[in-house]
């Protein structure tokens, strides 16, 4: 069995300070490495000037970012590098009159090592790193590898619903997500998130009857007010005055029972600061199994 390559979203990759020889950048070259630099300027021209442990670089307008990843952002997302890391393989060196050498870069065909790995090695299930680079209300946008941004669309985020992904995750926040579909001819990547966080039974595991907790309010209904106790956990709790959706509240575990899935809760009182949102905790981090199932045995099965 080979040896997968690892990917690392942009700004995450593990990188050396120290200045690198000639013959190091050379070594490079010739593996075809990826590597992570940090964008200084963007030219008339658009093309990016970089700095790579002591050298100085450039990226190309035309390979600052593959055609398939790109769509209409491509302007956009050339100068929104300016100033943050920057992923490339180093195609080649010049020298100029005054000795001083130049790295040849190419975004692009980083971006299309990590297309090839998204196409041949992992299917759906697999479990990917990324960070958020942007929220929007039907999702968020997570960069996977070397610029190369996936959706994750709010239904995903978890197995509790929230009325907009800022709600479970921040920009620049780093996650695990789970291959949800690839489609290699236009290069769009979907994720899914709740598989990672774990099981019903999972979740409700780390609490018991009796005890008092904190969790923020997700849901008010004439009957009731629903309460997040972690991303993928939530229980009912009675109505209270006063209460509105997404506050912060203290909860009394009156009882767990798993069987219908539900907690019973009673708020005792709302926090006073903005409640952020719960902890994220992973159960999963490598391939989600095909039947991976959240509902207990015997309970109802999730709307």
């Amino acid at each position: 069995m080979r040896n997968l390559p690892i990917f690392y979203p942009e700004g995450c990759a593990p990188i050396s300070e120290a200045p690198a020889s000639l013959e190091e950048i050379q070594e490079l070259v010739e593996a075809g490495e990826i590597v992570e630099g940090q964008a200084l300027r963007c030219d008339q021209r658009h093309d990016l000037h970089v700095s790579y442990r002591g050298f100085d670089g450039l990226l190309p307008r035309h390979l600052a970012v593959h055609p398939a990843v790109s769509g209409a952002g491509r302007e956009i997302s050339v100068l929104s590098r300016v100033g943050r890391p920057v992923q490339f393989v180093i195609t080649g060196v010049t020298v100029d009159g005054g000795g001083k050498p130049l790295l040849h870069l190419s975004r692009r065909a980083a971006q299309e090592k990590l297309l090839v790995h998204l196409a041949e090695d992992c299917p759906p299930g697999t479990v990917l790193r990324g960070r958020v680079t942007h929220l929007a209300s039907f999702g968020a946008f997570v960069d996977v590898g070397c610029g190369v941004v996936a959706l994750l669309p709010k239904v995903g985020l978890s197995a509790v619903r929230v009325h907009h992904p800022a709600c479970r995750l921040s920009e620049g926040q780093r996650i695990l997500a789970a291959v949800q579909s690839f489609d290699r001819d236009t290069g769009r990547l979907t994720l899914t998130h709740k598989e990672l966080l774990g099981t019903w039974l999972e979740n409700a595991a780390a609490f018991a009857p009796g005890e008092t907790v904190t969790g923020v309010v997700r849901s008010v209904r004439d009957y009731g007010v629903f309460v997040e106790l972690t991303p993928n956990l939530v229980g009912l709790a009675e109505p209270k005055d006063g209460i509105q959706e997404d506050d912060g509240v203290a909860v009394y575990i009156k009882s767990i029972l798993p069987q219908q899935k539900k907690i019973k809760l009673q708020i005792l009182q709302r926090l006073e600061e903005n409640a952020p949102p719960p902890p994220i905790r992973y159960f999963l981090t490598g391939e989600v199994p095909a039947n991976w199932s959240y509902d207990p045995p015997q309970a109802p099965t999730a709307p």
